[in-house]
């Protein structure tokens, strides 16, 4: 038996890489003798980082910045020296993991930090930067990062924009001409893994907002101002980009990549398998076993598991997804080149039970599909 662990995050449980090693225990079970490759993946949201750690042995860099309250914290960033390539997680700095439920204030948090972590990679010579943009606590549009870049947002009366999403209704200046120079020389894609755009009832403020902490009311305020920083922009930049699809992720941090960066929007699940070359490892195994914390219908706009089913699907390879639960939708994944679907839960359980269980359940359920497949 030769199988392909490339699972992502369960997100509040195990990471990618846990995640793979579980599973393998759960094969070895059934197969002491299976040959087994671990890949374990993102989709550009948290965790993306340790992926593709795991993947290319990036050297892991620690730098102090603000986080989303412009509190100081330690976050990790990736340097490949020979390429000269910088891997950015927006999610170490402007995380929404970082923040306890009654922090979430999206009116005021910041992206600041980002910028911090753009300006390590160039002091360290950074030619080309992956930025992942998922798992943000911040809905600002990327101001506070440009901040951070060097580019001045001004208030009516002169004075320095104040941090967050809301303060961007107070917008009168914006220069691009103070941005650090260094970044006409640095190549970004920008993972992103939806595609909404900035404005409107699909955009940033209203459907990820609330996830922020942003009331009804906040949600209509960040609108407004968003779209008035939207509006500047275009006049600056001769243009408008605030329809592009996956301007409105992180906030609006797709949009502040696109337009301010010249990065290249690209899905995260599609750009961590280039970097960890799933491709080359796909033609040689039997069956493919992936997985993350939730599948349902929006499944399908770029998660882990649809990246890989359909990357598997070109060579023929069966596709088994493992899912800490199944939400409305989740059949048309089987329309992805995913072959079957399986939850992880043993029994009746809550959510609090089940996630201390995370790693024991993927390694039954492994062990469980090694022995079907043998038994064929």
């Amino acid at each position: 038996m030769n199988v392909l662990l490339c699972p992502d995050s369960f997100k509040d449980a195990v990471s990618a890489e846990q995640a793979a090693n579980a599973m393998a225990i759960g094969i070895q079970r059934a197969s002491p003798t299976a040959t087994i490759h671990r890949c374990p993946l993102a989709d550009g949201g948290e965790g993306s980082l340790d992926a593709l750690i795991a993947a290319t042995n990036a050297e892991r860099c620690q730098l102090t910045v603000q986080d989303a309250l412009g509190r100081p914290r330690q976050a990790t960033w990736g340097w490949l020296n020979e390429q000269r390539t910088a891997f950015i997680e927006l999610a170490e700095a402007s995380g929404l993991q970082h923040l306890t439920p009654d922090q979430r204030n999206a009116l005021h948090t910041t992206t600041y930090g980002v910028g911090e972590l753009c300006l390590a990679a160039l002091d360290a010579g950074a030619t080309k930067a992956l930025l992942f943009l998922g798992g943000s606590a911040t809905n600002d549009a990327g101001a506070g990062m440009l901040q951070a870049l060097g580019a001045t947002l001004l208030d009516k009366n002169g004075d320095p924009l104040s941090p967050g999403g809301a303060a961007l209704q107070q917008l009168a200046t914006l220069d691009l001409s103070t941005l650090d120079p260094r970044l006409s020389n640095l190549e970004i894609e920008a993972a992103v893994d939806v595609d909404n755009p900035l404005l409107g009832s699909r955009g940033a403020s209203a459907v990820f907002g609330p996830q922020k902490g942003a009331s009804p009311d906040d949600v209509a305020t960040l609108d407004r101002a968003i779209a008035h920083f939207a509006e500047l922009s275009a006049q600056v930049l001769g243009r408008d980009e605030s329809e592009l699809p996956g301007a409105g992720a992180a906030g609006g941090m797709g949009f502040a990549a696109h337009c301010f960066l010249n990065a290249t929007l690209t899905p995260g699940i599609e750009m961590i398998m280039q970097q960890a070359k799933l491709a080359s490892l796909l033609p040689d195994v039997d069956v493919v076993i992936t997985g993350e914390g939730r599948l349902d219908g929006q499944s399908l706009s770029g998660k882990t598991p649809i990246g890989v089913a359909r990357a598997a699907k070109h060579h023929g390879k069966p596709v088994i997804v493992l899912a800490g639960s199944l939400g409305d939708g989740w059949q048309a994944c089987l329309k992805e080149g995913v072959t079957a679907v399986f939850a992880l839960a043993d029994g009746p359980m809550t959510l609090e039970g089940a996630l201390p269980r995370t790693a024991e359940l993927l390694a039954d359920r492994c062990e469980s599909i090694a022995r079907l497949w043998l038994a064929r």
